[in-house]
Parts: structure tokens; sequence; C-alpha cells
């Protein structure tokens, strides 16, 4: 599987998205951590996750896998990409060194492999991060992410907003960029970064214009804006989803909504927190009990 992901980095099909993150790694501090933290807490509703077991799925980084040991998670954190399975491993050798795999379990593996999925049991917290919409096959793969939340247990996710015609415009951009060598990389990557930079000015004067204060959006989660960048231009393959698919295909699978947050109709994610309320017509065929009680 781990050569899978690279022959199709190779060829041009999939984003290096392990290389970015171990760019990012170099970057990753007490603050970064802490926002992290912080941003989960809110979206979950939580002070800490003691006591229960949580999956990251699409680990990147393993910012968010090592959040969720901050708050007391048991966690299993995995990749489709190897250079983002090394880079979540590093993470945790760094910063949660007496973590063994039975507190926080690093694997390569993809979501669309059900024997693999059903290997790891179901968990209190399903986190996947603008993951779902990198497999080629997002429907999918929200279906196999919905297995293996436990009952009463909570998925929080995101998913690209679909914009229609940008959003098309965007998937060729993004292919474009994949199959390009460093120096067409580069200069998409440029031309992306003055797009955004350009817009933020024309939505600030149009805000002076109308007499509101301007604003600066502190930079959430402990991310951080270059490698951000890298992520969106690069992020291929890349599917979209309106916000309403999005809880009508949960709510057809007995999750409730619990958060939104919206990007409010422009480029970005969704964020979704759902609570799993009744059975799923389809259960993972291993053990579930995960060893640790409600």
């Amino acid at each position: 599987m781990a050569d899978d992901a690279i022959t199709e980095i190779r060829a041009g099909d999939r984003f290096a998205f392990g290389a970015n993150w171990t760019e990012f790694l170099r970057l990753v501090n007490q603050d970064r951590i802490d926002g992290a933290v912080e941003s989960m807490k809110a979206m979950l509703t939580v002070s800490d996750l003691v006591g229960q077991r949580f999956i990251d799925i699409g680990s990147g980084s393993g910012l968010f896998s090592l959040a969720a040991r901050r708050l007391g998670a048991q966690v299993v954190s995995f990749d489709y990409d190897p250079a983002s399975v090394a880079c979540t491993a590093e993470l945790r050798r760094r910063y949660d060194p007496v973590a063994d795999g039975a507190k926080w379990q690093v694997l390569q593996g993809s979501l669309l492999d059900l024997p693999f999925l059903a290997s790891l049991g179901q968990f209190h917290v399903v986190y996947s991060w603008g993951v779902l919409h990198h497999t080629g096959d997002m429907w999918t793969a929200l279906g196999n992410v919905t297995n293996v939340v436990r009952p009463g247990g909570r998925l929080f996710i995101s998913i690209y907003n679909d914009q229609g015609a940008q959003s098309k415009l965007w998937t060729g951009i993004k292919r474009r960029y994949n199959s390009s060598g460093a120096l067409e990389r580069w200069t998409i990557l440029e031309f992306a970064n003055l797009y955004f930079q350009t817009r933020s000015l024309v939505a600030s004067a149009y805000r002076a214009l109308r007499g509101h204060p301007a604003r600066r959006a502190p930079r959430g989660r402990g991310m951080d804006r270059r490698h951000d960048l890298v992520d969106w231009v690069g992020g291929y393959p890349f599917e979209v989803a309106k916000p309403e698919e999005i809880f009508d295909f949960c709510r057809s699978r007995g999750f409730v909504l619990q958060r939104l947050k919206t990007c409010g109709g422009g480029l970005g994610c969704n964020e979704f927190v759902f609570r799993r309320e009744s059975p799923l017509l389809t259960e993972p065929t291993a053990d579930t009990s995960g060893g640790v009680a409600d």
C-alpha cells in the first residue's frame, strides 16, 4: 500500500501531502500544540478525552493526534502517505516519548480498505479533518468512516465546500500542479498566493468603505499559512460537497448533527461534528469493544 501511494505521487495522480507535513514539522512548538488542543476542545465541547478511544484518519503531521493525547485519549493514527506516517511517528517521538502502542498507535493504511478499518475496532471520537475529499472516492470514504464510530460516539470531519464552477477550476489547477515540474509548481503557487492576497486586500478595502473596522482572523488550529497554501494548491485528488449533502448522508446512517462551522459559502472546509445515535446497517466484522469502558 505504501508503494501504491508513492507510485500515485510520482505519476502526478496524488499530491505529496507527507512531504508538505514533514516541512511543517520543523515549525511545531508549544504554541501550535496549544492551538490544536484548544480548537479540538472547542469543536467537541469537551475539557478532556480521558478514557476515550480516538482515531485520527489521515493524520498528516500528527499534530491533532498529539492534541488528543494531551487531552487524555488513547489514540490510533493512520495515513495513506508513508511520509505522513513517518511524520506522525516523529512527532510522537518528540512530544510523547512515553506513549506505547496501547496509548498511541501509528499505522499506514487506507480508509478505502474495509478489512483494515474493521481490524481497528470502533472509537468514541473519529477525527478526519480535510482528508475524505482527497481519497479519490469521497462518498465511499465517508460511508466507511461512519462504520468506525461506536454508538454514542462522535464523528468530527471537514469537507471542502462545493462552489460549482470555481471548484471545477481549482480541480484543474490542482491536477496541473501535480503533473508539473518544480518551476511550474512554484509559478502556480506564487500566482495562487497573489490571488489570495488580492482577495484579502479587496475584502479589507470593502469593509473600510462600509465603515467596518479592519480585522485579521487569527491562524487557528496551530497551522501555518504557507503550508496550508501548498496543501490547498496541491491537494489532489479533490472533491467537494455542499453542507446539506454531508448532513443528509450522515443523518441517513443514524447520525445527529451537533456542531457545524461553515466557511461562509467560500473556499475552504465546512466542519461538522456528528453524534451516532443508532446502529448502522453495516458494522465492522472485528471485535469493536476497544478495551475501554464508557
